[in-house]
């Protein structure tokens, strides 16, 4: 039987491994063909022609071969487009494909995902004053693609039309219910089925991306607590290590001076 082969596939690099002192396993989205693992044999030399482009958040195309689990990679070339996210927006984009390697299956193809994703890594790197609403949008989108968002335009239980005044939360067994005394992000009947609408829309991303911006703080507590679930995690490694730097470049405050210090300086 002839070994399958795969070209020119529109495709990111996830994440890598190394395999031996020289290749490296690439974990991949492909637009038609999801989430795979390739291995890239001897790219770890100095004179490898795939060295410089196999990267992360980079528009791909890329040629592979095989029937096992891990395919071999044959050929891979830059699509061009625009230049990869930096400072923040590197680490948001980090966090996207943190999210894409731990809730997307092997080998189950989610061509609009990937559209999604492709134009989200593309805002990161020219719009980094919108990276959170770029964050909140594709969330949402990814959710609703692999089937873990229910529908924003009833309630869970009793699947009644939400009313647009009444407040709601996003529980992650039960999907929207009536917000209780004690909750405290909230979102408005209205809101929620705004981002249902804009999810439904043609251009679903841009559409989801403006009903991201008037709720996303509210939001964005909600679709965390939705996708910990479904993950398994209680916090993604890339939001730790945001954290930490947020942590590190915080001015430090001097402790006050106790009245010891005064008494030994008199």
């Amino acid at each position: 039987m002839a070994t399958r082969r795969f070209s020119e596939e529109p495709a990111f690099v996830l994440h890598r491994y190394d395999w031996s002192e020289s290749s490296l396993i690439l974990e991949v989205f492909a637009r038609h063909h999801g989430r795979i693992a390739l291995v890239a044999k001897g790219v770890k030399k100095p004179t490898s022609q795939f060295r410089p482009v196999l990267l992360p958040l980079q528009p791909l195309h890329l040629s592979w071969g095989g029937d096992t689990e891990v395919r071999t990679l044959k050929a891979a070339q830059w699509q061009g487009g625009h230049v990869m996210p930096t400072g923040e927006a590197l680490l948001s984009g980090s966090y996207l494909n943190e999210l894409l390697m731990r809730l997307l299956a092997r080998d189950d193809p989610h061509a609009s995902l990937y559209d999604h994703y492709a134009l989200a890594v593309q805002l990161l790197a020219e719009r980094a004053d919108a990276q959170q609403l770029i964050l909140r949008a594709f969330e949402l989108l990814l959710l609703r693609d692999i089937g873990l968002l229910p529908d924003l335009s009833t309630e869970g239980n009793t699947l009644a039309v939400l009313q647009d005044e009444q407040p709601y939360v996003l529980s992650p067994e039960g999907g929207l219910r009536a917000a209780h005394g004690d909750d405290v992000h909230v979102l408005s009947g209205e809101q929620w089925r705004s981002l249902q609408t804009a999810m439904d829309e043609a251009d679903p991303f841009i559409a989801t991306l403006r009903a991201c911006a008037g709720c996303q703080q509210a939001l964005q507590p909600q679709l965390r607590q939705l996708l910990h679930y479904h993950s398994g995690v209680r916090v993604f490694k890339t939001r730790q290590l945001m954290l930490d730097m947020q942590a590190m470049s915080r001015p430090r405050v001097a402790p006050e001076p106790s009245p010891t210090h005064f008494q030994a300086l008199s």
